[in-house]
């Protein structure tokens, strides 16, 4: 559907028809340089994920303009080229107007109208310094596996820390604020009040901030319904009242990873002590997928007999897919569902699908994937 409006009309009544296709619309214009022929696509971030509004294919000159109504309550849409992404928010009958320069919009570019649209630029800018921050931690080949979760868990604890007070607090009936609760670091978010009670406050402040400047928005009330989880889960947590036998602890050096298999048996990650392990993580609907399979059942084939076991994690959405996928695979398959995977990926500091960990006999994790430069020389010296 087209939100654009052309309507031919006489010289006379020229102000009057322009007044009546802008009234109760908000207006997204401005100029992509280095973009011709490409297209440019006006998507709704909506609650279910973004949906296409308009699109434009760019001239010489990268102008674009785009109009839609008046959201009832803030909403939020993005400016997209391939990959390229512009994040904008709406509150009201606004004009913003966007100047980038493309392959590398989705930081250089300037933005005009919407003090909410420039908090959202600062916020994205931050979120890509963290991003590289991490990756340069990740790649640091002098640092064990250890040491890396920990430089990065304290990175990420700074960051939500400044994001917290001088974005979220500050003005939480905002859209940046709400803009900020949902920014991710890889393929898990910042803020999680599934696991943390000092993010359940937040998502409290702005869930209460909406209630007040935009009651009965579809937003707010998600805003409530994940804080009043959060906060379920907290009160399971401290008031269980599980009493747990010293006896039936095991000592391990991971973290352990329990999910069901491709046959419905439930499987840990710590029951593989004493064998080396490739901790794999995988998407079996992705374009590599069959190439890094048979590579996997060259090294399983070879080393298994040696003590080697693979204990792969799918992150596939669709199950009866990933079942048919593995039922032949000769090592551990199991899968992450929705509820699950953010949780896990959080916890290795899984940045980007496929990768892998390896895990020593003692159930100690060795090494991750981009530390290491030798994989059969490093296989060979842990078995």
């Amino acid at each position: 559907m087209k939100l654009n409006i052309i309507k031919t009309v006489t010289c006379a009544a020229a102000v009057v028809a322009f007044t009546a296709c802008t009234e109760g619309k908000f207006q997204i214009n401005g100029n992509i340089s280095n973009a011709k022929d490409s297209v440019l696509y006006l998507e709704n971030m909506s609650l279910d994920g973004p949906v296409k509004t308009d699109s434009v294919k760019l001239g010489e000159d990268g102008a674009f303009s785009f109009s839609g109504a008046k959201p009832d309550a803030p909403e939020f849409y993005r400016l997209r080229i391939a990959a390229q992404i512009i994040n904008i928010s709406i509150d009201s009958t606004e004009t913003v107007t966007v100047k980038a320069e493309y392959p590398g919009m989705a930081s250089n570019y300037t933005v005009e109208g919407s003090e909410n649209c420039s908090k959202i630029k600062e916020l994205t800018l931050k979120q890509m310094a963290l991003q590289q921050k991490a990756i340069e931690i990740s790649r640091n080949p002098t640092m064990g596996v250890n040491a890396t979760e920990d430089s990065i868990r304290k990175v990420v604890y700074a960051y939500k820390q400044e994001i917290r007070d001088n974005y979220i607090y500050k003005e939480p009936m905002k859209s940046y604020a709400y803009f900020a609760l949902f920014q991710t670091l890889g393929n898990t978010f910042i803020f999680n009040p599934r696991q943390d009670p000092d993010d359940v406050k937040v998502f409290g402040a702005v869930a209460t901030s909406w209630d007040t400047y935009h009651p009965n928005s579809l937003r707010g009330q998600n805003l409530h319904n994940i804080t009043i989880e959060g906060m379920k889960n907290q009160r399971i947590m401290q008031n269980s009242g599980i009493q747990i036998d010293p006896s039936k602890l095991v000592a391990s050096n991971l973290i352990n990873i329990q999910l069901p298999d491709n046959k419905g048996v439930m499987r840990q990650l710590t029951d593989l002590q004493g064998k080396v392990v490739i901790l794999d993580f995988h998407v079996f609907a992705s374009d590599n997928s069959m190439e890094r399979i048979m590579m996997l059942r060259d090294i399983y084939n070879k080393y298994h007999e040696r003590g080697l076991e693979i204990f792969q994690v799918s992150l596939d959405a669709d199950e009866h897919f990933w079942k048919q996928q593995t039922a032949a695979l000769p090592w551990i398959s199991v899968r992450a569902s929705e509820a699950n995977a953010d949780d896990i990926l959080m916890k290795y500091n899984v940045q980007a699908i496929p990768t892998y960990f390896l895990i020593d006999r003692t159930n100690t994790l060795y090494k991750r994937d981009i530390q290491v430069k030798d994989f059969e020389a490093e296989l060979q010296n842990l078995l």
